[in-house]
């Protein structure tokens, strides 16, 4: 099954206007998996953690977020991605544009072989600006699948 059509069929998309800390968009891109029984608040936890640690590193690209923790870390029941769209940029570092986001992918993975997988995955997908760019323009589960449909070898 391909990426966005499986986010979508398990319920694991979100779309909001904006977000006042990279902390609260963050954590709001963790809910769909939190309710749907992928993930616990502890690995939410983790990953703030790991921002304020390391810095921005889950900023892969200006508008381009993936949430995630190192591996093993606690929280995670099963393996999924998610996805959050804000249309007002969330700011990770101050003065620094190419560590806004808008599309958050929130990774979770039980071990490492499974978010290796899940990185490639989403690699191949937003490698193609055209995707990207129509992901940026996306309001709803609907268009996410006309994306999908549009663009059927990622």
């Amino acid at each position: 099954m391909s990426l966005l059509k499986e986010i979508v069929e398990r319920g694991l998309t979100r779309f909001d206007t904006s977000f006042p800390s990279w902390e609260e968009a963050t954590r709001a891109s963790c809910q769909p998996l939190i309710k749907a029984g992928y993930i616990t608040k502890d690995y939410e936890d983790a990953i703030i953690g790991c921002v304020k640690r390391y810095g921005p590193y889950i900023v892969l690209a200006p508008n381009i977020a993936m949430p995630h923790a190192m591996v093993g870390a606690k929280g995670v029941h099963k393996t999924a991605i998610g996805f959050m769209k804000v249309e007002e940029p969330v700011h990770f570092k101050e003065g620094d544009s190419d560590k806004d986001a808008m599309l958050f992918f929130v990774l979770a993975a039980k071990d490492s072989d499974e978010h290796m997988a899940n990185m490639s995955r989403l690699a191949m997908m937003l490698t193609n600006p055209d995707v990207v760019r129509d992901l940026l323009d996306a309001k709803s589960d609907g268009e996410l699948l006309r994306i999908d449909e549009k663009y059927p070898d990622n």
